[in-house]
């Protein structure tokens, strides 16, 4: 590839190559650490003398902007000075937006490979030593044997056909969603499906009903929307569909797992929900996040199942089965908002990643996606009753637990004060990563606390990890 530099005439040649290299550096173009083209191959591109620009290197390289290096080449310095001043987020028209946008928190944030530590309570992650390698690393093949023969055009923005099919009967079977085919559009992630959503149902100003605690990254998304988010609290059996407002427009809810106490929704609650959504003219998402692991007590179907007015939209995703990084997740729409959140769908992205979305259609359909979750299962069922153990004994002094059937992580709520920041930060000297349950509290009284994840700490570091906390908590009183 050719360094772009054009050279018009024949006067100031240097001049000309000179200003346009300073300014290639200068803007970021020619990015620090990028390897120049030899003299002799420019000069040749260029049509000038190759001692014209052996020249401009030299000068470019006493300003200190190059860098050479013997046997390798003429290089951007990494330390170039940047003339001229940038504007800055406050400079800007947009500049109270900006301010907006930076303002909002991430309590969910993972933390990058590097910043992981020894032991990990974090939720909504999975242990990689339970992905199944061998079987994706097959359906990824097939999927490239696909895309190889495929004509080369953009792809449908509601999904490919064949996973979307694979996608209605597993949630059929594992989740009594009552849906077809053309019901469902596959989208990056959970995260995504609330985004089209919201882009469709909400205006500024308009009113999103969410229990409290609840999901803070869907709280913030309708907020950057411009909505204004009304808290309705929870208890033992779920949100108080009683207090949730007039004038609401969209209601978000967890209701087989409520993020983050755990609890699922009482029936009597989930037709309380439906009446309260349809007397408003509202639109239920029903976030089932992962509810498809579940240990205890009778299976209970989800709340679109019960849904006989097409107002629910059922949103779920594969980040908790299988990897977050796949990034795959779906909407099952009710009529009235399919056709708008397709045609959102594809002004936001076009669509989906097909190679991803023909090896997760492989892998449904194989039946490697059920052997998955069963085996996740076991190992998720094992990891949870040692947590509970330890909750029940030696660190009953200061935790105890909401009961909770489904998922792979718990709240622990303290029994007595706890300095839960001095605790986390003392934990993290010590390898072991803690997250506190108060960020999940907005309008509500906040409860102190733990939310204990399960899914990415291995099974035999439990015990130790659970070991250190004790003693810092002994420490700490």
């Amino acid at each position: 590839m050719e360094l772009h530099i054009v050279i018009t005439g024949r006067k100031d040649l240097a001049a000309q190559l000179y200003q346009q290299l300073r300014e290639a550096i200068a803007s970021g173009r020619l990015a620090a650490g990028a390897q120049l083209p030899p003299s002799r191959l420019l000069a040749e591109q260029l049509g000038v003398s190759r001692k014209t620009v052996s020249d401009t290197y030299a000068t470019l390289t006493y300003e200190g902007l190059l860098v050479g290096k013997t046997g390798s080449g003429t290089f951007v310095n990494a330390w170039a000075p940047q003339p001229g001043r940038v504007q800055t987020a406050t400079d800007l028209a947009c500049a109270a937006s900006l301010a907006q946008w930076a303002a909002l928190p991430s309590p969910m944030r993972h933390p990058t490979r590097d910043s992981t530590l020894r032991y990990e309570f974090i939720g909504g992650a999975t242990s990689r030593n339970q992905f199944p390698q061998d079987e994706w690393r097959r359906c990824t093949q097939d999927a490239l044997r696909r895309i190889a023969q495929n004509s080369g055009f953009y792809s449908q923005p509601e999904g490919l056909p064949e996973l979307r099919s694979a996608i209605a009967g597993h949630v059929a079977f594992s989740r009594g969603v009552k849906c077809r085919d053309s019901d469902i559009v596959v989208t990056n992630g959970a995260q995504q499906a609330l985004d089209l959503i919201a882009r469709v149902v909400l205006e500024p100003g308009t009113v999103v009903a969410m229990e409290d605690p609840g999901y803070s990254p869907a709280r913030q998304l309708f907020m950057a929307m411009g909505a204004s988010v009304a808290s309705v609290p929870v208890d033992e059996y779920g949100i108080q569909a009683d207090q949730i407002p007039d004038g609401t427009r969209l209601i978000y809810v967890t209701p087989s797992h409520q993020f983050p106490l755990g609890m699922p929704m009482s029936m009597p609650r989930r037709e309380a929900l439906l009446a309260r959504a349809f007397e408003l003219g509202a639109i239920i998402i029903e976030d089932d996040y992962d509810s498809e692991f579940r240990y205890s007590g009778r299976p209970t179907d989800s709340l679109q199942s019960m849904d006989t007015r097409g107002v629910v939209t059922y949103v779920g995703t594969f980040s908790k089965t299988l990897l977050p990084e796949l990034r795959l997740g779906y909407a099952v729409l009710p009529p009235a908002i399919y056709g708008a959140v397709l045609k959102a769908k594809q002004l936001t992205d076009q669509h989906s990643s097909t190679l991803a979305q023909w090896a997760l259609a492989k892998f449904i359909s194989e039946g490697y996606l059920l052997k998955h979750i069963r085996r996740c299962h076991t190992v998720y069922a094992g990891r949870r009753e040692r947590i509970l153990k330890r909750l029940a004994g030696d660190l009953s002094p200061w935790f105890e637990t909401i009961p909770t059937v489904a998922g792979f992580h718990m709240a622990a709520l303290c029994k007595v004060p706890v300095d839960i920041p001095l605790l986390i930060a003392q934990a993290r000297e010590v390898e072991v990563g803690l997250y506190p349950l108060d960020v999940f509290f907005h309008d509500a009284p906040v409860r102190s606390g733990l939310i204990l994840g399960f899914g990415a700490i291995e099974s035999l570091d439990i015990d130790p990890a659970l070991d250190k906390v004790r003693d810092i908590l002994q420490q700490i009183g």
